[in-house]
């Protein structure tokens, strides 16, 4: 049954899935708002279930010794991986603005994008225009941390 790559990977995304949607699902309900807190989590819970459903029957043209990642490349996922680590641990700490223009930021740099201007606008229009976006039309509340707003 679980023959291919894709199927086990699949299990895994399934399962994962499932075990956010649940957390989702727990999350408090807050009145008086229009979009409540749970509404992205959740529809982001089924997009995921769905697609590993998806890639359950996709067809697996490679073999397993194609599918290995490169020694260099892990070092990388596993930096990447402590950069939303660290992006988690700081979310509430600095707030949304702060610790997602950072991680933009740092995460564009270290992937190989040099041009620090353009980083540095892009990096903080982000954060800006979807903090604004949710506080604003959706009316859900991202976390403030240290700035006043």
């Amino acid at each position: 049954m679980l023959n291919t790559v894709n199927k086990k990977i699949s299990l895994i995304l399934a399962i994962l899935s499932i075990g956010y949607l649940v957390l989702a699902f727990l999350l408090p309900d807050y009145p008086y708002v229009p979009v409540d807190s749970d509404a992205v989590p959740i529809t982001l819970g089924f997009i995921l279930l769905f697609l590993s459903i998806l890639l359950f029957f996709e067809k697996d043209n490679h073999s397993q010794k194609e599918a290995q990642i490169p020694k260099g490349e892990k070092l990388v996922l596993l930096t990447v991986l402590g950069f939303i680590i660290l992006f988690i641990i700081f979310l509430e700490i600095l707030g949304f603005i702060i610790t997602t223009a950072v991680f933009i930021y740092v995460n564009s740099w270290f992937l190989g994008y040099k041009k620090w201007r353009s980083n540095l606008i892009v990096s903080l229009a982000i954060p800006i225009v979807i903090y604004f976006l949710f506080s604003s039309f959706l009316q859900i509340q991202l976390p403030r941390g240290v700035l006043p707003f």
